[in-house]
C-alpha cells in the first residue's frame, strides 16, 4: 500500500491531487491514501474564513470549499490534522473527528484510525504552555485571544492518548516532538533554517506534549509539519520491560509551494483485507472512560494520579471495555459515510463577505456521542458560551445605567499575545525565501515533486543506520529486521558551524522581522513555571 504524506496544506488540495496524479504516472504507482500533517484550511465560505488566525491578506478561499460543495471529489481517501492555521469553527464541530467531505476525513482534537490495518493516530494543533491546562472552552465568534487558543493543544487530549496500550503504526503532530532534530543532520536543518540554531542547541525547539507521547507511543512512523522543511530521523527508543527495543522513522515535510519538499510516498504493507476506515476499539473505549474529565471551561485542570487523591487514575482500555464500545456499535467498525454540508458552500459567483462564523452542531458527532455515550464538547462550550454572554450582557446593562458611557472598549484592546507576532513572522519568512528563490532560479514550476520515493539518509547519534522504502514492521511488533544499505542515498550533508552564527540572536526585540517564531510558538521553561505559578 502507497501512502502519500504532505506537510502543510494551506487550502491547496487542487495542487496536492494534481501532484499525487503526476508521481503515479511518473513512478508507475498508485497511491492508496493521502495523510496532510496540518494547516489544512477546511474553508467552508467567508464567514470561515474569520475563525482563521492567518494575517488579512493571506485569507484566501483556496480550493478546500469545491470538496465541500460536491463541485469535486478527492480522488484518494485523505486524512488529516489539525494545525494552527485552520477553519477552528469548523473542526471544533468534529472534537472526536468526522468527514469534513466526501472522502475528506479529520481525527479531531486527538484520534486513532485503522485503514486496512494499519493504526494511524494523531494530535491536532500546536503546543503552549499557558492553555495546556485549559479545557476546549472557546466559541465563535471568537476574540484576538480564543482565536489563536482554540488550536492550543491540551492536557487532556495528551492523557488519553498515554492510555493507549497497543502498538500505534503512524502517528501525526503539527509541531515537531521537541528533540527529535538530535536524532537525523541538525547541521543539515541548521543550514536550511539557520534561525533554529539556539533553539536546537538549548533542546528548546519543538514540542514537550509530543515529545512525552512519543517516548510513550514509539510509533513505527512519526509525521510532522510546521517548520517548513523536510527532514529525516530515525529514534532507537529505550526497551520497555522485557519488550524489545522499538524505532521510529520520523519525517517533517515542507507546505505545498513550487520548488519544495512537501510530499512524500512511503510503501506501507497492508495488514486486512477491509476497505474503508474503521473505528479503532481501543481509543474508543479511551474516549468513552475518560468522557467525565473533559471540561469546556478555560479553568486549569491536571490529569488524575495515583497520589491518594483520586478514585481512579488509569484509564486504560479493558478487553471488555472494548468489547462493549462494538456492542455500542453494534457490531460494525466501519466509519459511517455520512458526511453532510452544515452550511452553504462558497459560491464565487454570489460572494458573501459579511457572512458571519457558523456554529452549529454537527449530525455527525451527535450520532457518535448518541452510539458511544461521549459528551459533544462544540456543544456545551456553546451553552456554556451563550450563558456567559447572556450574563454579561445583564451586567453591562446595569453599569451602562450608572456611567454616562458605554464601558465595552473589547474593539480597542491592545494586549500583547506572543502567537500573533509568531504568525505574521512566519509568512514573512516565507515571503522572503521565496523572493530569494525567485532571484536564483528565474522561473516556477507548476508542480514540484521528489524525484524518488525515498527519505533522505539521516544522521542518527543513536545508530548509523539508512532509511530504504519505509516499510512498517510485521503485526507482531517485533524489533525491526536490519536496514539494508541504499546505494542510490546521497549522503547527508555535514556543515562546520561558521562564525557568523555562533552569536545569540537577541531575543528582547520586538521587531517582527527577527526570525525568532519558533521560540515564541514553543514556551520556555520559565514560562512554564510562571504558569504553575501564577493561577
Amino acid at each position: 500500500m502507497k501512502i502519500a504524506v504532505e506537510g502543510c496544506c494551506h487550502g491547496e488540495l487542487d495542487k496536492i491531487y494534481e501532484t499525487i496524479e503526476f508521481l503515479e504516472k511518473k513512478e508507475g504507482v498508485k497511491v492508496d491514501l493521502l495523510l496532510c500533517c496540518g494547516d489544512f484550511q477546511a474553508v467552508r465560505n467567508e464567514g470561515d474564513m474569520k475563525c482563521m488566525a492567518v494575517p488579512a491578506k493571506y485569507r484566501t478561499m483556496q480550493t478546500f470549499y469545491k470538496y465541500y460543495s460536491g463541485e469535486k471529489k478527492a480522488p484518494i481517501l485523505t486524512i488529516f490534522i489539525g494545525g494552527n492555521h485552520e477553519a477552528s469553527n469548523h473542526l471544533q464541530e468534529l472534537p472526536y473527528g468526522g468527514w469534513v467531505a466526501p472522502n475528506i476525513y479529520y481525527l479531531g482534537y486527538a484520534g486513532v484510525i485503522r485503514y486496512k490495518g494499519i493504526r494511524i493516530g494523531g494530535l491536532s494543533g500546536i503546543y503552549k504552555s499557558h492553555d495546556y491546562r485549559k479545557g476546549h472552552h472557546e466559541f465563535p465568534p471568537y476574540n484576538p485571544d480564543t482565536l489563536r487558543s482554540v488550536y492550543h493543544i491540551r492536557n487532556i487530549e495528551v492523557f488519553k492518548l498515554k492510555q493507549i496500550q497497543m502498538p500505534v503504526d503512524i502517528f501525526m503532530s503539527h509541531d515537531w516532538p521537541r528533540g527529535i532534530y538530535h536524532y537525523g543532520s541538525t547541521e543539515e536543518l541548521l543550514r536550511k533554517k539557520k534561525f533554529l540554531r539556539h533553539e536546537v542547541e538549548s533542546s528548546s525547539l519543538g514540542s514537550p506534549a509530543a515529545e512525552e507521547l512519543l517516548a510513550h507511543l514509539q510509533p513505527s512512523y512519526w509525521f510532522s509539519a510546521h517548520l517548513h522543511v523536510k527532514f529525516a530521523a530515525v529514534m532507537q527508543h529505550p526497551p520497555k520491560g522485557n519488550a524489545a527495543p522499538r524505532e521510529t522513522k520520523f519525517l517533517s515535510l515542507d507546505k505545498c509551494l513550487p520548488h519544495r519538499e512537501f510530499l512524500q510516498i512511503v510503501d506501507v504493507p497492508e495488514r486486512s483485507d477491509s476497505e474503508g476506515l474503521e473505528y479503532d476499539p481501543e481509543w474508543l473505549a479511551i474516549l468513552k472512560a475518560t468522557d467525565s474529565l473533559q471540561r469546556t471551561t478555560p479553568d486549569p485542570w491536571n490529569p488524575p494520579e495515583n497520589n491518594g487523591l483520586h478514585d481512579r487514575w488509569d484509564f486504560r482500555a479493558s478487553e471488555a471495555a472494548m468489547m462493549e464500545v462494538v456492542e455500542d456499535l453494534s457490531g460494525e467498525l466501519s466509519v459511517p459515510e455520512n458526511f453532510s454540508r452544515t452550511v452553504p458552500a462558497f459560491n464565487p459567483d454570489r460572494p458573501l463577505p459579511h457572512s458571519a462564523p457558523s456554529r452549529g452542531a454537527n449530525a455527525q458527532t451527535t450520532e457518535l456521542c448518541a452510539k458511544v455515550g461521549l459528551t459533544d464538547l462544540y456543544g456545551r462550550a456553546g451553552e456554556q458560551a451563550g450563558a456567559g454572554r447572556g450574563q454579561e450582557g445583564e451586567e453591562q446593562e446595569e453599569e451602562d445605567e450608572l456611567s454616562e458611557y458605554p464601558t465595552d472598549t473589547s474593539g480597542q484592546s491592545c494586549s500583547f499575545n506572543p502567537d500573533e507576532i509568531a504568525i505574521e513572522d512566519e509568512w514573512e519568512e516565507e515571503e522572503e525565501e521565496e523572493e530569494a528563490g525567485e532571484g536564483e532560479g528565474g522561473g516556477t514550476a507548476e508542480i514540484h515533486t521528489p524525484g524518488c520515493l525515498l527519505l533522505p539518509e539521516p544522521k542518527s547519534d543513536v545508530t548509523p543506520v539508512r532509511l530504504p522504502l519505509m516499510n512498517l514492521p510485521a503485526p507482531s511488533h517485533s524489533t525491526p529486521a536490519p536496514l539494508e544499505d541504499d546505494e542510490d542515498g546521497a549522503a547527508a550533508r555535514i556543515l562546520k558551524r561558521s562564525s557568523g552564527e555562533s552569536a545569540e540572536p537577541g531575543s528582547t526585540s520586538t521587531t517582527p522581522r527577527i526570525k525568532r517564531r519558533n521560540q515564541l510558538i514553543y514556551a520556555a521553561a520559565d514560562e512554564d513555571e510562571e504558569d504553575e505559578t501564577g493561577g
